[in-house]
């Protein structure tokens, strides 16, 4: 049977594989190859991509250096009839990447964004990290300098796993720092190279990663998984508890309340 696609005018936002050729969809090569103009983080990245699913669509760069500047040419362009596709060089765009300013200014001016569900890094990094991943907070590259230290005393409280991406060339003295804010003894996963021949996830306290990668020079994407403040407990655990605790503190209350002893002091 023959599926009819929307003709209307939009933006869509297409994930392209962080390592993995395999992991690019059919629907994104679809997507790809009826966009009018494809909208590419590096053009000549994406074309090692492009070229691999024969698709032969216009280009056009846009990147953190030109965002500003070319937002609301490509919004113009849409809203005269055309379809537009943005790709990053890896992942989906706007997460880490650019992305935002042109999805913002869509959305102000009434333009369809549609973004297709698809490859991330640190998902599967979440995911295979052991720690809890039920709930959790994307925090991306820290800032470089400054503020950097007062970011991670903001979050030396958070409960939930932390995300952040870094690069190989910081990592060691990133995992320094979350050491001396959160305690050496926490618990952190640092995964690289996602969906790559040589993926690799090291796995341990923050002392004992730090001194891994110390001794063994990091290569690849990097993505850190920490754990939060209450370490291993899931927050379905953590609610599990708070309610047995609530319900026994109730039953306790109303038995002292009407004059009645447990068994227990029987």
């Amino acid at each position: 049977m023959e599926t009819v696609h929307s003709a209307t005018p939009k933006l869509y936002v297409v994930p392209t594989p962080v390592g993995n050729m395999e992991d690019m969809t059919y629907r994104a090569v679809r997507v790809l190859k009826e966009a009018d103009l494809i909208l590419a983080e590096d053009t000549r990245t994406s074309s090692v991509l492009l070229q691999h699913y024969d698709i032969r669509g216009a280009m056009m760069s846009h990147h953190k250096f030109n965002e500003h500047e070319t937002v609301q040419q490509v919004v113009d362009k849409i809203r005269g009839g055309m379809t537009v596709a943005l790709i990053s060089d890896a992942g989906t765009p706007g997460i880490s990447d650019p992305g935002f300013l042109l999805v913002r200014e869509c959305v102000r001016n009434g333009v369809e964004v549609e973004t297709l569900p698809g490859a991330t890094a640190f998902v599967p990094a979440l995911v295979s990290s052991g720690l809890p991943c039920d709930r959790f907070c994307f925090e991306g590259f820290l800032p470089q300098k400054k503020g950097r230290h007062t970011r991670l005393e903001e979050l030396k409280e958070e409960a939930r796993s932390i995300v952040f991406y870094e690069s190989p060339r910081r990592l060691v003295k990133t995992l320094q720092q979350l050491a001396e804010v959160m305690g050496e003894e926490r618990q952190v996963s640092v995964a690289r190279e996602i969906s790559k021949l040589h993926e690799e996830h090291i796995r341990g306290t923050l002392k004992e990663v730090t001194a891994y990668f110390a001794a063994h020079e990091p290569l690849g994407e990097i993505v850190i998984i920490l754990a939060g403040k209450n370490g291993n407990v899931s927050a379905e655990h953590i609610e599990k508890d708070n309610s047995q605790q609530s319900t026994a503190n109730s039953q306790l209350s109303m038995l002292m309340g009407t004059g009645r002893r447990t068994n227990k002091y029987k």
